[in-house]
């Protein structure tokens, strides 16, 4: 070709790319996106801890009423009210099932399990008002919170997720009228609207699900619009574009993977928001039934007697204190993994 000749584009040169193509480098840049992310989340010791913690917790709840020989449920009315009493740690007169009682001629101090003959029983965290055990019960009571707290979080994120990525995906009138909804849902605050619910409805696992469902996506799709917004205009979507790639590849296999980090933290931060929620509907009555087992119910039965026996209601706060420790160290630890 000679030098002062004028390059014609021939339609050879705008070949489209493959799908092979096209999902080989979406693969081996989010893979590239998702470990360095995993180095910086490892590198935080905070973070770290804060993962421990829910590990911990999460195998506590699902082993933790099986490591006593008493039933969560099992009710013995004449052991009602017993103080916590260890294996190891009663011969060394700690946690020894003695127990300091006010009474109106002065403290007296007493030992149930010496009384009732017990003496080879052990009650870690004592028993409640009916002789069931507060260490089994305790652990019981976590794990059916994380159930709820889950099952509405994957919801949430389900339902808000999608929303919002359509609605900033998308844009113009459909972000409009999208985002009208979640005004009018969201004007309405979320204690009126679980509280009404949960009036209409059995009390239950199921029915707090669906209360904590109604508006706990709203959160999530507005995190998840922002996040599209933000990258829809990126280079690396343009030239997915400009490859001739679908809204469908685009949004599931561009958007979606560089857009999880910062859902996985509203995740992490939806969880113990959720187990605080179905602690005030147990609180105030409308959460599960009266003799399931829950932290809300715990918390509220211990509550309840605080004044006379403060060793049913410490368990239980210390349980909800860790989990919400656990989850907002990781959520901090994600956010800064994902900057």
């Amino acid at each position: 070709m000679a030098e002062n000749a004028i390059y014609i584009p021939q339609d050879s040169d705008f070949v489209p790319a493959s799908e092979d193509h096209k999902k080989l480098t979406s693969s081996e840049a989010v893979t590239g996106s998702k470990n360095d992310m995993r180095k910086r989340f490892f590198a935080q010791k905070s973070a770290v801890a804060g993962m421990v913690i829910l590990i911990l917790l999460t195998f506590l709840a699902l082993i933790g009423p099986y490591l006593t020989t008493h039933s969560y449920d099992d009710q013995q009315l004449e052991r009602a009210n017993l103080p916590p009493r260890a294996p190891v740690l009663s011969s060394w007169g700690i946690m020894d099932g003695s127990e300091t009682i006010n009474k109106t001629d002065g403290r007296v101090t007493v030992n149930r399990y010496e009384e009732l003959g017990i003496m080879d029983e052990y009650y870690i965290f004592g028993t409640d008002n009916l002789g069931r055990d507060m260490f089994a019960r305790a652990f019981m009571g976590l794990r059916v919170s994380l159930i709820i707290a889950l099952a509405a979080t994957v919801i949430n994120l389900f339902i808000g997720m999608n929303f919002g990525v359509i609605s900033g995906y998308f844009g113009g009138m459909t972000d409009i009228i999208m985002q009208r909804i979640i005004d009018i849902i969201g004007s309405i605050p979320t204690l009126v609207v679980v509280t009404l619910l949960m009036l209409v409805l059995q009390p239950g696992m199921g029915s707090i699900i669906i209360a904590l469902m109604l508006s706990g996506w709203i959160e999530m799709s507005r995190i998840a619009r922002a996040e599209v917004l933000k990258v829809k205009e990126l280079e690396y979507i343009q030239a997915a574009r400009t490859m001739g790639a679908s809204h469908r590849h685009i949004i599931f296999r561009e958007i979606m993977p560089n857009i999880s980090g910062k859902l996985v933290t509203q995740i992490m931060l939806s969880i113990p928001s959720a187990v605080f929620l179905e602690a005030f509907l147990s609180f105030v009555g409308l959460g599960m039934p009266a003799g399931s087992c829950s932290l809300g119910t715990l918390l509220t039965d211990g509550f309840s007697n605080v004044l006379l026996h403060i060793y049913k209601l410490l368990p239980t706060a210390a349980l909800m204190i860790l989990l919400m420790i656990g989850c907002h160290l990781v959520a901090e630890g994600l956010k800064k993994a994902s900057e």
